[in-house]
């Protein structure tokens, strides 16, 4: 079973910066992870943020295209998303999602095919 535990989220000017964090435990071996974020902002449905691969590829929706960076260190099984620049509108519950893969030389990974959620961070933007 997969856990991730997102946090750094806060209240700041427009203008400001925060990294969020998200801390996974309980990979398989025989896995891959892809991990995006999520955010929701009251009355409004959940919408992508960015992605990175297994693989280190990432990717953004254009609203936070050069404002915001997505990185991740495998030896802490974390994954950070700068956002810098921050705008009102960016205020939003974030969350993290996990979806597992199998490795390709792997017979089996028990986990794939599953999504897993965080509990969320919560980011405010005031103007």
């Amino acid at each position: 079973q997969v856990r991730l535990v997102e946090s750094g989220g806060g209240s700041v000017q427009a203008g400001g910066s925060l990294r969020l964090s998200c801390a996974a435990s309980g990979y398989s071996y025989y896995c891959r992870y892809d991990i995006k974020w999520y955010r929701q902002a009251p009355g409004k449905e959940r919408e992508f943020v960015s992605m990175i691969a297994s693989d280190g590829t990432t990717t953004y929706t254009d609203s936070v295209k050069g404002r915001f960076t997505i990185s991740q260190d495998n030896a802490k099984n974390t994954v950070y998303l700068q956002m810098n620049s921050l705008k009102p509108e960016d205020t939003a519950m974030y969350y993290c999602n996990a979806n597992a893969y199998t490795k390709p030389w792997a017979a089996y990974c028990s986990q794939a095919g599953r999504g897993y959620w965080g509990q969320g961070t919560q980011v405010t933007v005031s103007s």
